[in-house]
């Protein structure tokens, strides 16, 4: 019956399966197959942590192919017209210690130039998408000059990610036609990315997670939409300059200072702990800002945005010391003071506690931000139910568009005390549609109440 299928068909339905060890395996179902899976335009093998292991007991490694030989014979078995490369090792690896290593091996240092060179050149005219995850243990005491063999023979190349290595740039040429780029947990000699702006001039996409080496980085590209970008050291500065960007999801560690101009910015995600200077140069068209921010940077911070009149949806969680930002009496109403045109808010654990004893310490203003949210979600603490009611209530009166209300209660809190609390809201506010829910630490959100 496979037989009688069009080749076309056949490689169609080769081509929708993920990994490479499942392709080989439909070699021995028909010779229709076989020979199909010789023609799937793209190639994805990792190195599981069961072979690594036996590729190292004393009596069964010299059973084990070497995973490089076994990649480059795949690569060479398949069509010439390889479109997508993918090979790793699996991310259980990523626990192997040194102290787990013995010797000095680089079976597994997957970026080294010499397994590179042997096979990369012959598939290099067609390849749009390469994807390498080196095993950190071997990678990460070995300079890898990876980088300049793809950008020198890869060119037409759109894709590509590079996972636990150390990056050299030298020698890194022009790459026009790569639009995303993934670095992630890697050591790169670029230490204010200068060399990835001037090579990587059209991308779209960036995704930097863990890029250490960097003192004072600057993304300038002049068509990029979508950026994430986790700092894993604490660099003298950021500086950001993105005119096309609409999503950018910032993570970093007491950065002295950060400047981001990006006039389309619309999605922003910023996890900041500490900095002594914040520039936003026109950001003015944010519309989903989330804020995680130490304490003692709070009132600071949103002198910074006080331009963004545009947000309409706030998520905000605070961390660190809680007392101190106490003192600064910063409440809900000052918040939606500094975010006048906020309709949904989103409040952490946090970001409530220090909103609910402000409110303790002198209530609730009136103000054009109270009229004008109509949705708020809370992750809360209930240390006093009557206080807590009290805030609550007090929210809800000056809110009078606030109709749909979302309450999380952390898990240790004692059932009865949860159950008044939610009872008295039903009670004293019935046009209101709440939704309840239970959150804990390092847990997902669980929701008991849908609203309806």
């Amino acid at each position: 019956m496979m037989e009688e299928l069009p080749a076309s068909l056949l490689v169609e339905i080769v081509s929708r399966l993920t990994d490479t060890t499942d392709v080989a395996r439909c070699r021995a179902v028909s010779k229709g197959l076989n020979a199909a899976s010789y023609e799937v335009r793209w190639l994805n093998v990792v190195c599981s942590m069961s072979r690594y292991l036996k590729s190292r007991a004393p009596e069964t490694k010299h059973l084990v192919t070497p995973f490089k030989t076994v990649f480059s014979h795949l690569v060479f078995r398949s069509t010439s017209t390889l479109d997508s490369v993918s090979l790793g090792v699996d991310r259980a690896l990523g626990g192997v210690s040194f102290d787990d290593v013995e010797d000095e091996s680089d079976d597994l240092y997957l970026t080294d130039m010499n397994f590179i060179r042997e096979w990369l050149p012959s598939i290099s005219h067609a390849l749009k998408s390469f994807s390498v995850s080196d095993f950190w243990v071997q990678s990460c005491w070995r300079r890898s000059e990876a980088l300049s063999l793809i950008s020198s023979t890869c060119h037409n190349l759109g894709k590509l990610v590079v996972r636990n290595a150390w990056l050299s740039v030298d020698g890194l040429c022009l790459m026009p036609t790569l639009r995303h780029l993934t670095l992630e947990f890697v050591r790169l000699d670029d230490e204010d990315l200068s060399r990835i702006n001037a090579c990587f001039p059209n991308l779209t996409q960036l995704s930097l997670i863990g890029v250490g080496g960097l003192k004072e980085p600057k993304i300038n590209f002049l068509h990029l939409t979508t950026c994430q970008w986790s700092v894993s050291n604490a660099p003298l500065s950021l500086i950001i300059c993105a005119p096309c960007l609409v999503d950018f999801d910032l993570r970093c560690i007491k950065p002295k200072l950060v400047v981001l101009e990006a006039p389309s910015l619309s999605n922003f995600n910023l996890s900041l702990e500490n900095t002594d200077e914040l520039r936003l140069k026109n950001c003015a068209n944010i519309q989903y800002l989330q804020l995680s921010v130490e304490c003692l940077s709070l009132g600071f911070l949103f002198t910074m945005f006080r331009h963004c009149s545009t947000v309409k949806r706030l998520t905000l969680d605070l961390v660190g010391r809680r007392k101190q930002v106490d003192a600064a009496v910063f409440g809900i109403d000052t918040l939606l003071g500094c975010f006048p045109n906020i309709t949904c808010l989103s409040l952490g654990p946090g970001a409530w506690h220090v909103m609910e004893n402000s409110f303790r310490r002198g209530g609730l203003a009136d103000g054009i931000g109270m009229k004008m949210i109509k949705q708020l979600i809370a992750h809360l603490v209930v240390h006093e139910v009557e206080g807590t009611l009290a805030f609550i209530s007090s929210v809800l009166d000056k809110s009078t568009q606030l109709c749909d209300v979302s309450l999380l209660i952390h898990r240790d809190v004692d059932s009865y005390v949860a159950g008044g609390l939610i009872s008295s809201c039903r009670s004293k506010f019935p046009r209101v549609r709440w939704r309840w829910g239970i959150w804990k630490e390092g847990i997902k959100d669980t929701w008991v109440s849908d609203g309806t």
